[in-house]
């Protein structure tokens, strides 16, 4: 991952787009987690809808995935953070030797 070698400046414009893409973010989640929440406590009510809910409960993590990736390419566009270069994908520092 390359960062940006010299401090990001973001507009006015560029920071309200940003918390209008955060918003939305915390929409999208908070909405697959409410269908999370509704069809475990369909299970407990009704038991034999289990299998049905099984799949709304499935579906449900890789769409969260999906939009959190969505937002960090674009978060990472917006300040020019490329993905080109090999490094490490974490950065704590290497333990000594």
């Amino acid at each position: 991952m390359t960062l940006p070698s010299e401090p990001v400046t973001l507009t006015p414009a560029q920071i309200a787009d940003l918390n209008q893409r955060l918003a939305t973010l915390r929409h999208d989640i908070n909405n697959h987690l409410s269908l999370i929440l509704a069809a475990v406590e369909i299970i407990r009510a009704k038991p034999h809808m289990a299998e049905r809910m099984s799949a709304t409960l499935a579906e449900q993590p890789p769409k969260i995935t999906e939009a959190l990736q969505k937002f960090s390419r674009e978060f990472e566009r917006l300040l020019g953070i490329r993905h080109d270069a090999p490094g490490p994908r974490n950065h704590a520092p290497a333990p000594p030797v």
